[in-house]
């Protein structure tokens, strides 16, 4: 037999079929669940962060409102208009307090370790906490009026909310309460 023949009763070589897309590999199912896992902590992440926006600008927009309110009743000569925005500062102050420290008993705080809390939960508002308005938080709420340094408690009130919600984990700053609370809905921080 001579080689022609051989190769004659050879066989056509056949090529394997084209690789298909479907099924992927399993690395490919593996990346694809860790892409899902990643966006499902991104989204969280994301969304725990703008409620924390949302709740300091709420926070901050009742701080506006106090002030608000005062200076309508000093314009009126309301002698307690000084004693009403430092009770209604200190509810702010008291509902961010409790917010972020549930499980303590910042309820139960009165006067001076109240006054204590305030200077110890925030580094950098605490000079800002002068003895006047230690005072008036301390035993403020007792008096029948009271003279107090408006700016002042503003300037701390607001200092103290925004280092609270900056140690919970919100880092930037909000436009200084440019978004307002709708009206009618308590802020619950």
């Amino acid at each position: 037999m001579d080689s022609e023949e051989l190769l004659a009763q050879l066989a056509d070589i056949r090529l394997p079929s084209a690789i298909s897309w479907w099924p992927p590999a399993p690395g490919w199912w593996l990346l694809a669940v860790l892409i899902l896992v990643a966006i499902v902590f991104a989204w969280r992440a994301y969304a725990r962060a703008r409620d924390a926006k949302l709740l300091l600008s709420f926070a901050l927009a009742e701080l506006e409102r106090c002030m608000t309110t005062y200076s309508e009743h000093a314009s009126r000569g309301d002698k307690m208009a000084g004693l009403n925005l430092l009770n209604a500062t200190n509810s702010v102050l008291r509902r961010v307090a409790l917010f972020h420290n549930p499980q303590s008993e910042i309820a139960s705080l009165s006067g001076d370790e109240w006054v204590r809390f305030l200077r110890v939960s925030s580094v950098s508002s605490a000079p800002l906490l002068d003895e006047a308005l230690a005072a008036g938080f301390a035993r403020g709420r007792f008096q029948r009026e009271l003279e107090v340094d408006p700016d002042g408690l503003h300037t701390f009130a607001a200092a103290w909310i925004i280092e609270q919600y900056r140690q919970a984990g919100v880092t930037k700053r909000p436009q200084e309460s440019t978004q307002k609370a709708p009206q009618g809905t308590e802020a619950n921080a």
